[in-house]
C-alpha cells in the first residue's frame, strides 16, 4: 500500500516538473496544445507507472489497459476545461484557480489509478 501511495505522488510531481522540459521542446499549437499535454502526461504517468514497478516493492506493472485509462482520463481532464460551466463551478468550491495543466495531469493520475 505505501508503494503504491508513493507511486501516485512521484507520478504527480515528476510529470509536473518534466512539463518545463517537454513544453519547449514543441511547436505553438494553439487550442490543441491543453489535448497534446493530455497524451504527453498520460504516457509520462504510464511510464513512471512501469519504472515505479521496477524499483518500489508490492507494485505491480502496468498493463496496456492502465495507458488507455489513463489517455481517457486526460483527455477527460482537458476537456473539462473547455467547459466553462464546469470550471466557473470547480472555482467557487476550491476558492482559487488551478492552473489549467493541472486537468489533464490529474485526469491522467486518476485513470491510470482506477485501472490500477
Amino acid at each position: 500500500m505505501l508503494g503504491r501511495i508513493v507511486l501516485f505522488v512521484a507520478q504527480i510531481v515528476l510529470a509536473w516538473a518534466l512539463l518545463p522540459l517537454i513544453e519547449r521542446h514543441l511547436p505553438q499549437l494553439g487550442q490543441l496544445r491543453l489535448f497534446v499535454f493530455a497524451l504527453i502526461f498520460a504516457g509520462v504517468v504510464w511510464f513512471i507507472g512501469i519504472l515505479g514497478a521496477v524499483v518500489l516493492k508490492g507494485v505491480a506493472r502496468p498493463s496496456p489497459a492502465a495507458l488507455t485509462f489513463a489517455l481517457v482520463g486526460a483527455l477527460i481532464g482537458a476537456g473539462l476545461t473547455m467547459v466553462p460551466g464546469a470550471m466557473t463551478a470547480i472555482a467557487g468550491l476550491t476558492k482559487s484557480s488551478v492552473p489549467i495543466l493541472a486537468w489533464p495531469l490529474a485526469g491522467a493520475v486518476m485513470g491510470y489509478t482506477i485501472k490500477r
